[in-house]
């Protein structure tokens, strides 16, 4: 393994390679805790955009389904994904194949994963819409954080062509982003029906949005009271900070 790259403990024996380029922040936990609510031992998911693997690895950890897919354009993100699992099963994790890291563009899907058959698919996207924004240092981070490799359209319209009839879309993003995301769904026949907003306090404007679209449901959407995420919330969801040394 790349001698810049760090070992993660996410569970007994369960290992996740990070490195400067592919990493994860608290939004990952938030978007897999959200979208794992509901998911069963006999589904099949799909995260888009996977980078080290986060998402995928968390419903793994929380869930078990049947499979999760983990979907990433960058090389090197998907080589610090099968590093994980080596490291996993070295260390006694019985992965069963669950985990299965696929080098793709998410925008040219066909044929690389069976299109109507998933049952949950998740985007922690770039949250910098094209064109705007000053772009990050770094091929990785600007991919990661600004819409080159893929747009919200896009990531939609993956998203709808994997699932099946009911499946669920589960994404993160900024609130100022909202109605792209609304709009961007239904215009793809997911059809919003969850969100929560998130705030580090009762008193500071919402920093995340999670929302949940089914494929071809009917109009209806649950508004969930706001996240509040602060430091002991943040130490239960994550496993990070004072309730956890």
């Amino acid at each position: 393994m790349p001698g810049e790259n760090r070992l993660e403990r996410l569970g007994d024996s369960l290992y996740l390679s990070t490195s400067a380029a592919h990493t994860f922040g608290s939004d990952a936990f938030l978007l897999a805790r959200f979208a794992g609510e509901g998911l069963r031992h006999k589904d099949i998911a799909a995260d888009l955009g996977t980078g080290c693997g986060i998402i995928a690895f968390l419903l793994y950890k929380n869930c078990r389904p049947k499979a999760v897919y983990g979907v990433d354009i960058q090389p090197e993100a998907i080589r610090q994904f099968t590093d994980s699992l080596r490291v996993s099963e070295e260390a006694g994790e019985p992965l069963d194949g669950i985990l299965r890291p696929v080098l793709a563009d998410l925008n040219d899907l066909k044929g690389r994963l069976p299109f109507g058959t998933f049952d949950l698919v998740t985007c922690n996207p770039p949250y910098k819409a094209a064109g705007s924004g000053i772009l990050s240092s770094g091929a990785a981070q600007q991919i990661a954080r600004h819409e080159l490799a893929c747009t919200l359209d896009g990531v939609c319209r993956a998203a709808a062509g994997l699932l099946k009839t009911g499946g669920r879309f589960v994404l993160c993003q900024r609130p100022e982003r909202l109605t792209d995301i609304l709009c961007s769904m239904r215009q793809n026949r997911l059809e919003p029906k969850r969100m929560q907003l998130v705030a580090k306090d009762a008193d500071a404007p919402p920093w995340l949005v999670l929302v949940e679209g089914k494929k071809d449901a009917k109009p209806s959407m649950r508004v969930l009271p706001p996240l509040i995420f602060d430091a002991a919330a943040a130490a239960r969801i994550t496993g990070y900070g004072p309730s956890n040394r």
